[in-house]
């Protein structure tokens, strides 16, 4: 025995218990799983690597399901690189952090190309405020309350975002009052009451007593702007994100799964892709010319044609009107002053590029634009009003001179709301292709919305963007008829969640009213605007022009959605999605012999996808 009294040369009782212990590791390691992987191979004939990967199979489906772990928020640049909010979010897969998407959402701040220097410097730190607002949410009390939830559970993560963004509201309610009260406290109460109104002036020649009965309704002022808390685009971009990562997870398509939100009893056996509503030119009140009418000029392919055809066709009519619309050249030095050497009296055209991704054109008259695509359409065998039709943008709020009371249509030319309706009767007398008209009034115009659908919409959709109210306010009131209209244009901005778009989706359809699916006017690059239309089922949807990186991919995505449905079977077509409703012989018209030599014809090579996917700087610029 040694002195331990241990066995002598083992080393004592430490160095025996140190042998035992590298014995039965051994034993773990080398005798048990080559026994076992024996025992599987005569059974099973599967090889050791086989062996654990059915071991891995087998549990990772006894682990835990997906639960967020934590969303990131960012500020990242959009198209137009203004600020914008990005948002990561991470899932714990058997007991590991893993990114698992990244969304990016558009602010909902209208782009006003000729704003004063003063103005664009508040909107600026406007913008710049939200979005900082937006990623303190996200990084902050939004990570921890959505923490342990599964992402597939759209609706407890939207139930989340919901009582916070409330809870949100009620604290700046109740910030505002205080500050009210503490302003109310410093300002003394005066007790000398107004002065009365003066009397209204009476016209000239008019006897006293007499009333005139042909005085013109006052022209109603504009309602203050719906107020945006400062920081919501967080709620709706982790609303994205959750729905997002949810699909991954559950190994499909973004739009399957937004489909599968919409009717989660029985998820439609197909789907239908929208119809693209593809600005060409603009010709608004940022424009150079005279005409401030027609914002945007919108072409919408006909429904018998795929995505691809019709964008295909757009692209060779832009190509068009890029020819036409002569560029201006370089300043050359005055020889005599007052003279250029131009032909006198000869107005040039010129273009730019928007931020709609169209271009900007200086035209006087509003028969001009329309006469230009006219035009380029009969130069390509296409016939308006049978191979593609065409909707304006007319964005009255935009037109109105509020010292006159009147919609400035032109600049010099000035039409009551009365006066509009003419215009817009005579438009489509002229042009009976234009299938739509997107806020021909402001919202204010009551009257005037009830009048021009009784009068026009049997012929044309009278859509309402601007002049519609923010969603989450559509669905607090339940009515989406004022002001009266054939369908509304929703975008995905805000607070609005994926519970939201799939409430207001439902409650349009109910009403029969045409859903609109739209870009914001400052977009990103994320596409998954598409996926949402195509999920929820909407008629149209609205990109706007063929240019501008942010904008080719939506229509890269749209095509690639298409092809999708097409391999796997369930691409769907719904007379509900088209405008047959407007016109019964509409639905006799085919696509002519003309067009389907064009897209079958002239356009032989493949577009997949039509634009690259890594958009450069000549792509931007078409």
């Amino acid at each position: 025995m040694g002195e331990d009294g241990g066995p002598r040369g083992c080393g004592g009782p430490r160095e025996l218990q140190r042998l035992k212990q590298r014995a039965l590791e051994y034993y773990r390691e080398n005798a048990v799983p080559r026994r076992l992987e024996e025992l599987l191979n005569a059974t099973f004939h599967l090889q050791p690597a086989d062996v654990y990967g059915h071991l891995a199979n087998c549990f990772s489906k006894l682990a835990k399901p997906p639960t967020i772990c934590k969303v990131v928020g960012k500020s990242v640049l959009d198209g137009l690189a203004l600020p914008t909010l990005q948002v990561e979010l991470f899932c714990t897969i058997q007991n590991f952090p893993k990114n698992i998407c990244s969304v990016v959402i558009g602010t909902h701040f209208e782009v006003h190309e000729n704003a004063s220097s003063e103005a664009a410097e508040v909107e600026e730190a406007e913008r710049s405020q939200a979005v900082s607002m937006a990623v303190q949410w996200v990084n902050g009390a939004l990570t921890e309350q959505l923490q342990g939830i599964a992402p597939s559970n759209q609706a407890e993560v939207d139930q989340v975002l919901r009582m916070f963004f409330e809870n949100k509201v009620q604290e700046d309610q109740e910030r505002r009052e205080l500050e009210k009260n503490l302003e109310d406290s410093m300002v003394p109460v005066s007790q000398t009451p107004p002065p009365p109104p003066p009397p209204p002036a009476k016209k000239k020649g008019q006897k006293a007593g007499m009333k005139d009965s042909f005085v013109e309704k006052p022209i109603l002022p504009a309602e203050p702007t719906e107020p945006v808390l400062c920081g919501s685009m967080a709620i709706g971009a982790v609303s994205l994100a959750a729905a997002k990562a949810g699909a991954i997870l559950d190994e499909m398509p973004l739009y399957l799964h937004i489909a599968s939100l919409k009717c989660p009893q029985e998820p439609p056996a197909e789907l239908t892709v929208p119809l693209a509503m593809v600005s060409l030119v603009s010709c608004g009140k940022s424009s150079p010319g005279k005409l401030n009418l027609m914002k945007e000029l919108i072409c919408i392919p006909h429904p018998g044609l795929s995505a691809k055809q019709g964008v295909e066709m757009l692209l060779e009519i832009q190509k068009q009107i890029n020819k036409t619309i002569e560029m201006p050249p370089p300043p050359k030095v005055e020889t005599k002053k007052g003279h250029n050497g131009g032909k006198r009296g000869q107005q040039l055209i010129t273009g730019k590029m928007s931020h709609l991704g169209c271009l900007t054109i200086n035209y006087d008259t509003i028969e001009q634009p329309l006469l230009l695509i006219q035009g380029i359409c009969a130069n390509l065998g296409l016939e308006l009003g049978t191979n593609l039709h065409l909707a304006i943008n007319c964005a009255a709020h935009e037109l109105m001179d509020y010292s006159k009371g009147k919609y400035e249509v032109m600049t010099g030319t000035y039409k009551s709301a009365a006066e509009m309706v003419e215009l817009y009767a005579d438009l489509l007398n002229k042009f009976p292709s234009i299938i739509a008209l997107i806020d021909p009034f402001r919202k204010e115009d009551a009257e005037q919305w009830e009048s021009i659908c009784n009068a026009l919409g049997s012929r044309c959709h009278i859509i309402a963007e601007t002049a519609s109210k923010s969603i989450s306010k559509l669905l607090e009131d339940g009515n989406i008829s004022t002001p009266k209209s054939s369908g509304l244009i929703i975008r995905h901005t805000n607070q609005t969640t994926m519970s939201d778009l799939v409430e207001i989706s439902n409650l349009i359809d109910s009403k029969r009213r045409i859903t609109i699916f739209g870009s914001t006017e400052g977009e990103s690059s994320d596409d998954s605007l598409v996926d949402l239309a195509t999920g929820l089922g909407v008629r149209f949807v609205k990109l706007g022009g063929l240019s501008r990186g942010e904008r080719v991919t939506k229509y890269n995505r749209l095509l690639t959605i298409e092809e999708e449905l097409v391999q796997n079977k369930t691409l769907g077509f719904n007379e509900e999605h088209t405008f047959f409703d407007l016109d019964e012989e509409a639905e006799k018209d085919a696509v002519t012999p003309e067009a389907a030599a064009f897209v079958a014809g002239e356009m032989t090579q493949p577009l997949e996808p039509i634009f690259p996917t890594e958009v450069g700087e000549e792509a931007a610029q078409t």
